[in-house]
């Protein structure tokens, strides 16, 4: 005879009330993928090269009175192959682009990019000059875009916690996987050339470009 009074079976999920109380008293709950990821969000390394006036509003976030530190991201690295954030902080004209997506395959997965203020993201005040690049998403995917002209420092710390929380909400398996455990994305991207008239090929065929400010969407 079954007892009718018998609480049901626990499913094994733990509520978020319960997971708080158990962290008060010092015992904490996680996964691989959550202490994996972040590990990796608050150790972030920038890649040590700017490109115009945005350049000096990075550099004052790594000083004293903002300080990058705070963030686990205060080492910026010289060298593109010990950097996994490469911070597109201004004007990219079409005799640099080229310099800048060599750079980015130079550095090893998994990186991310910023696109620090309007010029590298829609060429800002020069897009209708010949010279300079509408958007360094034509060539690179970029993750987080930093509006502004230029943006202060506050605005690229925001955009660094919002790389953040990118960071910590990807996946290790599956098909929502990270974009550099995934099989069937390219990680190494066609290096423009200088054609008769313009850069060849003019854009990267297979990324989106994107209008939408900051952040780029990410699943919940």
């Amino acid at each position: 005879m079954s007892d009718d009074t018998a609480k049901p079976e626990s499913s094994g999920h733990i509520s978020d009330t319960d997971r708080e109380e158990m962290r008060r008293q010092g015992i904490l709950i996680t996964s691989l993928n959550e202490i994996y990821n972040w590990g990796r969000a608050n150790s972030v390394w920038p890649l040590q090269f700017g490109l115009a006036c945005c350049a000096i509003e990075m550099i004052a976030v790594a000083a004293a009175r903002f300080d990058i530190a705070r963030f686990g991201a205060e080492v910026f690295r010289p060298s593109p192959r010990q950097a996994d954030l490469m911070i597109v902080s201004g004007t990219v004209t079409k005799k640099m682009a080229p310099q800048v997506v060599r750079i980015w395959n130079q550095m090893a997965e998994p990186k991310y990019c910023i696109a620090m203020g309007a010029c590298s993201i829609s060429g800002g005040p020069f897009k209708q000059g010949y010279n300079v690049l509408k958007g360094i998403d034509r060539y690179i995917p970029v993750d987080v875009y930093v509006p502004g002209c230029p943006p202060r420092p506050e605005a690229l710390l925001h955009g660094l916690m919002e790389l953040q929380k990118i960071i910590k909400a990807e996946k290790l398996t599956g098909r929502d996987a990270a974009r550099h455990l995934r099989k069937d994305t390219e990680l190494v991207y066609p290096v423009p050339d200088f054609g008769e008239h313009d850069l060849a090929p003019p854009r990267n065929p297979d990324l989106k470009q994107t209008s939408e400010p900051l952040v780029r969407p990410t699943k919940a």
